[in-house]
């Protein structure tokens, strides 16, 4: 923890914030749970998002040990439908989310040293709701970015288009083309398959795979 936030935390009187960012593609969105605005290293953080609305619940946090990622739920109340339709874009997916806790100075109006980040993952499914009343919230699960290592990795292949995603420029795979050895990575190959056995792959004359 920051030490001017921790020290902040120790006194008799203090003022909370919590605080959440949502990084969409072309927006950050950066909500606090309450009336008012904070600066947090020169950003501001409003109780309401011209655009985008406010935050109307927030799920509990927990920390426990098991066999899946945290995720935690928020809820924004968009200010109409188009604002609504945006937040639940299939683009929004994967957009970085951070809750954030933090102590506030009342005559600033700037946050005491650097808040506590109590949660980092990514948007992961939204969910539009209407209720009896009229009012439209949409819903956001987020998971943490822990989620990346229950991912199985069936699209990772020896490939030069495959491996620039990930590595850009990196041209080790360039001229692994239209061969026909079949390479199985990170799973083991099917009974009674040929595999490529001695030698190197990366040579420009042996080179190329194809994979199934």
């Amino acid at each position: 923890m920051d030490p001017t936030l921790k020290n902040a935390l120790a006194q008799p009187s203090v003022w909370m914030f919590g605080a959440v960012r949502i990084e969409l593609p072309d927006y950050d969105l950066r909500l606090l749970d309450g009336a008012a605005t904070v600066v947090v290293a020169g950003e501001s953080y409003s109780g309401l998002d011209a655009t985008f609305g406010s935050i109307a619940a927030l799920s509990e946090l927990s920390e426990e040990m098991g066999d899946s990622a945290p995720e935690i739920t928020i809820t924004l109340n968009p200010p109409d439908l188009s604002a609504a339709a945006a937040l639940a874009h299939p683009e929004m997916q994967g957009s970085v989310i951070r809750l954030l806790a933090g102590a506030l100075d009342p005559v600033t109006g700037l946050s005491i040293g650097q808040p506590e980040t109590l949660f980092l993952g990514e948007i992961d499914v939204p969910k539009i709701e209407v209720d009896a009343s009229g009012l439209r919230t949409l819903e956001y699960t987020a998971v943490s970015v822990f989620e990346r290592l229950f991912e199985v990795e069936e699209g990772q292949r020896a490939s030069n288009g495959w491996h620039q995603s990930i590595w850009p420029g990196e041209l080790g795979l360039v001229f692994m083309t239209a061969t026909d050895v079949n390479l199985y990575w990170g799973v083991k190959p099917p009974k009674g398959s040929n595999t490529a056995k001695g030698g190197s792959l990366w040579s420009p004359a042996t080179a190329s795979v194809a994979f199934a």
